[in-house]
């Protein structure tokens, strides 16, 4: 990243600090990341529910990232949320930044921008650290917000903030939120529904892709967001959206929609997993499933998207790709 990107990125993180503060409803922030191969394809990591300070095989996952990062020759690498756990930041200041992120993700080929969303666990510490630009300044790869697009052209890539949208993180007493930048809640939820909306909407992109922490469907342990499938879904329906990606379940896995051509894919395999609870679902719809730890990749051409998942030990255990005229499983 050159200092002109860092300084850039710098501002647009304090503009929007200061826009969280006040609460104040405005187009979602963009940032462009045009492709730079020969042929404008584009290739993507994708890692979910990481920051264990390498625990629970989260070094040997980064490990896998880094091979198959400098195989594909990575753009960018996608987070999906519960960046820090167990209860995120406790300021820009937090060691936990370095030994999670930084100490970890070491590979050549991982030193590329970083765009993440916000997990609950993350929601559990100092928001505003997340979002701050000491950390950027800390390690130029690091970029966080609450909900943004990354336009690459042929795609553009929608971030959505979705932990605000469930409703027991309100209730539950177990633990506490910073809820600052959020209040009042039901603005804030409208503002960002309005705001995607919007921008999907006017996208021109070939594809257009949603990324979130919470699932909307899935057969893991937490199951779905009901309050997603009520609110968020009929928007990414109505706007052809192709891809829904997320984290939160620690699993990877792929879902196939009936009613569209929206797929959902998560990839929350960073470092814990093994849970042992899968839910049965449609077959026809369920077209893969890992209870473990791993990864994503994702392939954008003007006419094709290609996903891979790969496990901990950086073996391709599902593939599958989509042109806007054909569905093709392999």
């Amino acid at each position: 990243m050159t200092m002109k990107n860092i300084t850039y990125a710098t501002i647009l993180l304090m503009v929007y600090a200061v826009a969280a503060t006040i609460n104040v409803a405005a187009e979602l922030q963009r940032f462009e990341h045009l492709p730079t191969k020969a042929d404008g394809s584009l290739d993507i990591l994708v890692i979910g529910d990481w920051g264990r300070r390498g625990l629970y095989n989260q070094s040997h996952v980064a490990f896998q990232m880094g091979k198959v990062g400098e195989k594909i020759d990575a753009d960018f690498i996608v987070s999906t949320g519960d960046n820090f756990y167990e209860d995120g930041l406790v300021n820009d200041q937090d060691s936990l930044f370095d030994e999670s992120f930084t100490q970890v993700y070491t590979a050549t080929s991982l030193q590329k921008q970083w765009y993440s969303v916000l997990g609950n666990h993350d929601y559990r510490g100092n928001v505003s650290a997340q979002l701050s630009p000491t950390l950027t300044h800390k390690d130029s790869k690091w970029l966080c917000l609450r909900s943004f697009i990354v336009n690459s052209g042929i795609v553009e890539f929608f971030f959505v903030d979705t932990t605000p949208f469930q409703d027991k993180y309100f209730t539950e007493e177990e633990h506490t939120y910073d809820w600052s930048g959020v209040l009042p809640r039901e603005e804030y939820l409208s503002n960002v529904l309005q705001e995607v909306d919007m921008a999907l909407e006017e996208s021109n992109a070939t594809w257009k892709i949603v990324i979130g922490h919470h699932t909307i469907f899935s057969a893991g342990s937490h199951g779905n967001t009901q309050e997603l499938v009520d609110q968020l879904l009929p928007i990414l329906e109505a706007k052809d959206v192709d891809l829904y990606i997320n984290g939160h379940d620690h699993c990877l896995q792929h879902i196939s929609s009936q009613n569209s051509q929206l797929q959902f894919l998560t990839s929350g395999g960073g470092s814990k997993a093994w849970r042992g609870e899968v839910n049965q679902w449609e077959p026809k719809e369920m077209k893969f499933y890992y209870d473990g730890q791993g990864f994503m990749t994702l392939r954008v051409t003007d006419n094709e998207i290609s996903v891979a998942f790969y496990n901990v030990f950086g073996e391709i255990i599902h593939s599958w790709r989509t042109s806007k005229y054909t569905h093709m499983d392999s």
